[in-house]
């Protein structure tokens, strides 16, 4: 089903009910996969006990392939890239499909040290962006300032990456439930608990931490804290930029919305509950204000904690799953869900449509996570 051209998939015995496309999951990329396909003529229905209420729902929706590029995660970063590259087109076409805004600003990304340690760490970090190529410029404290005059005069020193935008991830998420609705997916709110409960000719499971009892994947959950503040009087927060940075060793972003909300965040813990600790929000409000000091004035309106869907090797898992045809997985994107929905919509579309997976999906197929002699068995 998955090695042939269009027909392969939906043009040979195609019933009059059967779905072509179930997807397991209506997060962002789930959304966004039945969207691309429910445009290119595909019957889609999209499984979700609670369409909208995972991890998105607590993520700050940074579009950051830069300030995200880490040591040892070269195949990650290009992906980054070229799903960010991605971004401005999707962002027009999905406001135009849905009629809504979804909060996409361009207004770019500081990094900044709040101690000589801080800067430190900061600069051995982008240093090695800069050696990868991507588009990172140190600057001077008053250059930071005057780019940003709400950030604290204690800060010394930072970087911009004028590339790293942002989004609105719950926005995002009634956008895409709109346009895939209008382009004629169905979601239908229940639990899969098999994947012999999905009906349709190919399954594609992008259910986050659900993903490992569906799949087997070793996909985990890795929690993360966040908060949201709010501006006095409701009015825009005093600083537009994304901050990332480091405040005394704390690592810490704070993300500007147009509405007046500040996201803050976030922790990252290797524990499977969603319970907000007290001593997470004041390391996260402490770090905030010693960044931008006039966030001590702004309402705290909500704390709330979600799950991510971690790997082993922090990079997602896009592809077939192997020993079972007719099923595909887009699952694992760890702290890059938001940034990799474009990317992975398309990929998976493509897939399914022509059989030929892109050159791009090699480093991130399910099978690296299987047993060669289990890959051989199947």
């Amino acid at each position: 089903m998955l090695t042939g051209g269009p027909s392969s998939t939906v043009g040979v015995n195609r019933g009059p009910f059967l779905p072509d496309v179930g997807v397991v999951g209506a997060g962002p990329v789930g959304l966004a996969i039945a969207w691309r396909c429910a445009q290119r003529g595909l019957r889609v229905v999209v499984h979700d006990p609670a369409p909208g209420s995972g991890a998105a729902h607590v993520a700050a929706g940074m579009l950051s392939p830069v300030a995200e590029a880490y040591f040892g995660e070269h195949e990650l970063t290009g992906l980054l890239a070229d799903s960010a590259a991605r971004w401005p087109a999707f962002a027009a076409e999905l406001a135009e499909a849905a009629g809504t805004d979804i909060g996409y600003r361009t207004d770019g990304t500081l990094v900044v040290g709040l101690t000589a340690d801080d800067l430190a760490e900061a600069r051995r970090l982008w240093s090695y962006q800069q050696g990868l190529g991507l588009p990172i410029t140190p600057l001077r404290p008053s250059a930071l300032r005057d780019r940003e005059p709400a950030l604290a005069p204690r800060v010394r020193g930072g970087a911009v990456a004028p590339g790293d935008h942002q989004v609105d991830p719950r926005r995002l998420v009634a956008a895409l439930r709109t346009a895939a609705e209008r382009a004629g997916a169905a979601l239908r709110a229940g639990e899969i608990a098999r994947l012999s409960d999905v009906d349709a000719r190919v399954t594609v499971v992008a259910a986050g931490c659900g993903a490992a009892a569906l799949t087997g994947l070793p996909v985990r959950p890795v929690k993360g804290q966040v908060l949201r503040l709010r501006a006095p009087g409701r009015g825009a927060p005093g600083f537009r930029h994304v901050v990332r940075g480091y405040a005394d060793g704390e690592s810490i972003y704070l993300v500007p919305r147009d509405s007046g909300e500040v996201v803050v965040g976030a922790t990252v813990e290797e524990r499977a509950d969603t319970d907000v600790i007290a001593g997470a929000v004041l390391r996260l409000l402490r770090a905030a204000v010693d960044l931008v000091p006039e966030l001590a004035e702004y309402d705290l309106v909500e704390a709330s904690a979600g799950l991510r869907p971690g790997t082993p090797d922090n990079a997602p898992i896009i592809g077939p799953l192997p020993g079972r045809p007719g099923v595909l997985v887009a699952t694992g994107h760890h702290r890059h869900g938001i940034v990799l929905t474009p990317v992975t919509a398309d990929l998976v579309t493509e897939l399914i449509v022509t059989g030929r997976p892109d050159q791009l999906l090699a480093p991130f197929s399910p099978d690296r996570f299987i047993p060669e002699k289990e890959r051989r068995w199947n």
